[in-house]
């Protein structure tokens, strides 16, 4: 005999497998670590992220000793005509190298989308070539190709290298490669079928670029011009090599904290960068979320034509911009090779053991090298994970907008704000944190934050592509969570975190802006040792330490590639099943 459904003990199991008891539902002991961690997370991005910002702007409303001051700080500062000057210097600067490289960087991406030229992905790879380098990589090879002793100076009609054209020209270089990859991608995403009516209706080229191509590239070109905008204002590097005597924000805060250590005008002028950036990164946010809304789930992927004159023009203006940038990096390499530029061309090693070995420069490398590796460990590790625990996990949903909201804001810090902010609030005595003041684990800290919200995108972006039945499942089962992510999401997002290795890694060789401030004798840098070097005008070692750090990179690169072959044809075989 059946016994009525009320006499039965259920004992319902909610989907991530815990019970539910009058109402309210229990955790397993697995789930309440994940929310640990979790919490663990928030706090240490709110420690190492939001605090030494907090400091930046306690510190710009103080005097230097301590006492409450409010805006004269801003006042004093917008009253000095030289100080004032480097913020129209900056802004002159700034929409300049965007006007120059959107429609640049725009040409050559609709060449590699809408052409069919022959060598696109060769193309496409020698365009990445300024991310392997330090930005003032570049501006040491303008130097030595328009300097005063220049190979091309007569091209510049007796104007000088040393100023707005410099740093102009260099930031050009160094963004172009950012821009591109946001266009290539806005140009990938046109919806086929509006290009098959407009030729059905025999609409020509040029009518079908500014009412199809334009509009539907515009959040891209948007995204693109503020990227370029917020980048050249913050960066340090090419200023300081090239800038001669014209002054910018980036500058004045470097002269004002390494020079003068003054650090409450320095967090004046950090809250002035921290302006642009932030805004520009509240417009891309924007843009971002429109931009979901214009896919169409039944848009077609567009496919080129073969067009004779068409592709050729394309075809010769992406050679002549690769060759312009392969020039770029070609003097860089010959001028750490010859002996002494202009005078003496001869061939030589002297640079490398002389100018770096000898001098015990070549130890800032190996500590570049240490640090990367440290970088893409823990980065892997801390980016990764957390954005597993934010989007897979289950409970403590009020923790998690806040997490999505700290993981978007180092976008919106500059290099220098952060390393500022970090001297700031790790250098006071009072802080249990100071011992970690001019380590290397600072610097791997400040490193993992600056360049934490591009990988944390890519993480999320892969982990969104995985079912969430594989968590729903497991949970049911009452398997730790852990233990899901180590047999199923990790070997699916294998790929994922390769390039979010790749990418740490190569930041953490380049990077300069974060860490000038934050090095010890101990824990030099070969970017910040190569800015050393260029500063005492020893141009032939500073020139052979970008170059290793160039090689370096490209090494890493070719690695990721081999690598990502080999692991994913044994970790991803379920794919071709």
């Amino acid at each position: 005999m059946n016994r009525p459904a009320s006499a039965l003990k259920l004992t319902p199991l909610t989907a991530s497998g815990g019970k539910t008891v009058g109402g309210r539902q229990q955790s397993h002991w697995h789930e309440r670590i994940a929310h640990g961690l979790l919490l663990l997370v928030c706090a240490g991005l709110a420690i190492f992220l939001l605090m030494p910002v907090l400091m930046i702007l306690i510190q710009s409303v103080q005097d230097k000793d301590g006492a409450f001051v409010g805006l004269r700080q801003f006042s004093d500062y917008m009253s000095t005509p030289a100080l004032r000057q480097s913020v129209l210097n900056t802004l002159f600067i700034a929409i300049s190298v965007t006007l120059l490289v959107i429609p640049a960087a725009f040409t050559f991406a609709y060449a590699l989308t809408r052409s069919m030229m022959p060598f696109k992905r060769l193309f496409r790879t020698l365009s990445l070539i300024p991310i392997l380098a330090p930005s003032l990589l570049a501006a040491i090879s303008f130097v030595q190709w328009f300097g005063t002793q220049g190979a091309l100076k007569g091209l510049l009609g007796g104007a000088s290298i040393y100023g707005p054209i410099g740093i102009i020209i260099s930031e050009c270089y160094a963004v172009f490669p950012h821009a591109l990859m946001i266009l290539i991608t806005a140009l990938s995403l046109a919806d086929g079928r509006l290009y098959e009516v407009a030729e059905s209706l025999g609409t020509s080229r040029l009518r079908k670029f500014w009412t199809i191509t334009l509009p539907g590239a515009k959040y891209g070109l948007i995204s693109a011009m503020l990227v370029v905008f917020t980048f050249t204002v913050n960066d340090f590097g090419v200023p300081k090599v090239i800038g001669g005597d014209f002054n910018v924000l980036a500058i004045d805060v470097y002269q004002l904290v390494i020079g003068q250590q003054n650090f409450n005008k320095g967090a004046v002028v950090s809250l002035l960068l921290l302006l642009p950036a932030l805004m520009a990164f509240a417009i891309d946010f924007t843009i971002r979320r429109k931009l979901q809304s214009q896919l169409s789930a039944r848009a077609v992927p567009f496919v080129a034509k073969r067009h004779r004159l068409f592709d050729a023009l394309m075809f010769g203006y992406c050679g002549l911009v690769c060759f312009l940038l392969l020039s770029v990096l070609g003097m860089a390499v010959y001028t750490s090779f010859i002996k002494l530029w202009p005078y003496n061309l001869t061939l030589v090693w002297d640079h490398y053991y002389f100018g770096l070995i000898q001098d015990g420069i070549l130890e800032s490398y190996f500590n570049s090298l240490r640090l990367a590796g440290y970088v893409v460990v823990s980065g892997i590790v801390l980016i990764f994970g957390s954005a597993y625990l934010v989007e897979k996990t289950r409970g403590m949903n009020a923790a998690r907008p806040v997490f999505r909201l700290l993981a978007m804001l180092p976008m919106g810090v500059p290099g220098l704000v952060l390393g500022l902010g970090y001297i700031m609030f790790f250098n006071h005595p009072d802080n249990p944190l100071n011992f970690l003041y001019r380590s290397m684990a600072i610097l791997v800290l400040s490193t993992v934050v600056h360049y934490f919200t591009s990988s944390y995108l890519t993480a999320v972006t892969a982990l969104k592509a995985i079912d969430n039945e594989f968590e729903a499942v497991s949970a049911s089962l009452k398997v730790p969570f852990y233990k899901t992510f180590l047999r199923v999401t990790v070997p699916v997002c294998l790929p994922a975190i390769l390039d979010i290795g790749r990418y740490l890694f190569i930041n953490a060789m380049t990077t300069i802006s974060a860490v000038v401030f934050l090095y010890s004798p101990d824990t030099t840098l070969a970017s910040v040792a190569l800015l050393n070097l260029e500063a005492e005008g020893k141009i032939g070692p500073a020139a052979a330490m970008g170059t290793l750090i160039v090689l370096t990179s490209a090494i890493v690169c070719l690695l990721y590639a081999l690598t990502t072959r080999v692991l994913l044809r044994k970790a991803q075989s379920w794919r071709q099943v």
